[in-house]
């Protein structure tokens, strides 16, 4: 069972939490007073200078929230005014209770004016919101930006969809969000991550196993998830144990990728990593690698001989390998055994992606795909186009379709498996987007399918393990740098059983 810190609740999960939570006995007017109290409380505690503290409240249970955080501040002796959207009157019963019992008169949303030393408290919508705000709230959105008031959302800042993270016609750039029980995944999705600002999650009272009960099979991307299938480093370990990684590499002009790749992997706990090469390559590889070994292999001929022979655990074919038939041969070969797809082999396959799922869709799951944005409408334009999907519910349409774990890169990265499971990662650093930093990634997943790790768990450990690397690489790193600041053993000092 995933921990609250962990699991990642819908707005309609959160709905049917909500839900079973009345329905088993739970006070719901009562966790909605928990619930602005605890806004309040942020709301005290960041800012405590604020000379006002505007409160705007929405129709629905987000607008309760919010008339309980003024009434609370107001007993804090604080200045607060209340602007309300809609009519008060059709509230929901718990709103209207909570509207009744505040001290301070509303006003007219319309009628805000920011003034120096206000904050803004956003509780106008929240999480639930599937439609464009309306006019008036997105004049109040701009009335409150230009004034550079900092805002404090309830739940999520009104105008993002909580499913998505999309901007929903205009949204409030918040400075810190407060929710409930659980992250949704709009606090992770872009741009939603960007405006939410900083997220506090606040335990309001309901059971976990109701949590539990409703929670689909989507996370937040951690050492919580998959720390106990990270191996372990024994007294009988030894460097085959530890598996070998086959990085395929393109010509002479086109090996740093592939040397990326394989340092990775080579830092990542493969016991030895090999990189196969066109002969003509291996003169520039050996001068640059020193613990990683160099492989001819010019064809399909001397790929099969070496897979006969060579004790090979898995594979990382596509960086700087190059675009065409010979890459859909390599991966036709590779079809049974744990591989890594990225870059040139997955463009490789744009004009023919059925051929590719084809060789992956039956058995257990052994493809990691790692695309790109421009990569993943390639391969599932479809997909790509299809605006009403989150970025979470692509990825996992591409995985049941392709057989495979999908890696979906970004500052928002998705990990997807075809068995439902979806992971959001969120501890990657914005300096992350540099060149060669998706080859460092594909070697550190290699790595870990090669130690046994299962793919969804080794696409999962590598992509978190990749953002730890980066935050100890800091803002200057380079894919050079950031390749040895990989650190897979860190993730299991980190893991809490």
């Amino acid at each position: 069972m995933l921990s609250n810190a962990t699991a990642l609740l819908t707005p309609g999960e959160m709905a049917r939490v909500d839900a079973a939570a009345a329905a088993s006995g739970l006070s719901s007017f009562g966790l909605m007073e928990r619930a602005g109290q605890a806004v309040a409380a942020a709301a005290l505690k960041a800012y405590a200078s604020a000379l006002r503290f505007a409160v705007l409240c929405g129709p629905g249970n987000n607008g309760g929230d919010g008339y309980v955080a003024a009434r609370a501040l107001r007993q804090a002796g604080a200045d607060v005014v209340v602007h309300v959207l809609g009519d008060p009157d059709r509230l929901p019963a718990d709103a209207r209770l909570a509207f009744n019992l505040c001290p301070i008169p509303g006003q007219p949303l319309a009628d805000y004016r920011p003034r120096p030393g206000d904050v803004v408290i956003d509780a106008l919508f929240g999480a639930g919101l599937s439609r464009d705000v309306p006019q008036a709230v997105a004049d109040i959105i701009t009335r409150v930006a230009d004034a550079a008031c900092p805002v404090l959302a309830v739940d999520l800042p009104s105008g993002l969809c909580g499913a998505r993270g999309l901007v929903l016609g205009s949204a409030f750039r918040a400075a810190r969000t407060v929710t409930f029980m659980t992250k949704k995944p709009g606090h992770l999705l872009m741009p939603g991550r960007d405006l939410c600002g900083t997220i506090e999650v606040f335990d309001i009272g309901i059971p976990r196993r109701i949590v539990a009960a409703e929670a689909g099979q989507m996370a937040i991307n951690g050492p919580a998830v998959w720390g106990k299938t990270m191996p372990r480093l024994q007294g009988e370990t030894h460097k085959y144990r530890r598996g070998h990684l086959a990085v395929f590499s393109g010509p002479a002009a086109q090996t740093g990728a592939a040397r990326l790749s394989a340092t990775a992997g080579l830092n990542a706990g493969a016991g030895l990593v090999t990189v196969a090469a066109p002969s003509g390559a291996l003169p520039t590889l050996a001068a640059t690698l020193t613990a990683v070994m160099v492989r001819p292999i010019d064809g399909t001929a001397a790929l099969g001989q070496w897979l006969q022979t060579a004790k090979l655990s898995a594979f990382v074919i596509g960086p700087g390998f190059g675009v065409g038939e010979r890459a859909r041969q390599f991966v036709a070969m590779l079809s049974e055994r744990p591989l890594v797809l990225d870059a040139d082999a997955i463009t490789s396959f744009a004009a023919c992606p059925e051929d590719l799922f084809a060789l992956f869709r039956t058995g257990p799951a052994r493809l990691v795909l790692t695309p790109h944005e421009g990569e993943f409408g390639r391969l599932f334009p479809d997909l790509s186009a299809d605006g009403r999907r989150g970025k979470p519910e692509r990825a996992l349409a591409a995985a049941e379709r392709s057989g495979g774990v999908i890696v979906c890169k970004g500052a928002d990265t998705v990990i997807a498996a075809p068995d439902g499971r979806i992971l959001i990662n969120d501890n990657a650093p914005p300096w992350l987007a540099t060149a060669g930093s998706g080859d460092v990634l594909a070697g550190i997943v290699g790595a870990l399918l090669a130690q046994g790790v299962p793919a969804f768990e080794a696409a999962a450990a590598g992509v978190w393990l990749h953002g730890a690397a980066a935050v100890h690489g800091g803002p200057g790193m380079t894919a050079e740098t950031l390749v040895q600041q990989v650190r897979p053993f860190e993730a299991l000092s980190m893991h809490s059983g």
